[in-house]
């Protein structure tokens, strides 16, 4: 009996957590008018997906998409990679997913404000990338900004979530 109890108490608990992380999503989503071209639903799959192959829960990699959300100039396949990256730069710093996501929001965002950031936490840009980065932003090609700083992060972590999946 104290086994079913134990059982039925973390389903409850497991439950409510899902139920908070999807109530925060919905709002953020409506808060900031879909800016990142996603549903509730496509994030959701997404997060269900990337369960399967890391060791965050859907509900942590909901919360951390809530948290990216935020940022509303990350958009499209970008939101998606930096989704991945920020479960693989979490995973090979050993840190937590809302560390991450803020600060590879921010870096995203505004790429020539907040590049040095992640510089300061041990991500290397070239010179000739970090120029490329702020020529696209004053453009305004913050897309194309992003992506170079989004292959650089997966030069330097890419897989590193799935790779901990694998392990003991």
């Amino acid at each position: 009996g104290l086994g079913l109890g134990i059982a039925f108490k973390k389903m409850v608990d497991n439950t409510a957590a899902q139920e908070q992380a999807m109530a925060q999503l919905n709002t953020t989503l409506q808060s900031t008018e879909f800016a990142a071209g996603k549903t509730a639903d496509e994030l959701t799959q997404a997060a269900g997906g990337l369960q399967k192959m890391t060791t965050f829960g859907d509900e942590a990699i909901i919360g951390m998409q809530s948290l990216l959300l935020t940022f509303k100039d990350i958009k499209g396949d970008n939101f998606d990679r930096t989704t991945v990256a920020v479960l693989d730069m979490a995973t090979a710093m050993k840190t937590d997913l809302k560390s991450a996501s803020i600060q590879l929001g921010k870096a995203l965002n505004d790429p020539a404000k907040n590049l040095s950031a992640l510089t300061r936490s041990g991500i290397q840009f070239t010179d000739a990338q970090t120029d490329m980065i702020k020529e696209m932003q004053a453009s305004g090609d913050v897309a194309g900004a992003q992506t170079i700083i989004l292959q650089e992060l997966e030069s330097q972590f890419g897989g590193s979530a799935k790779a901990a999946r694998d392990t003991l």
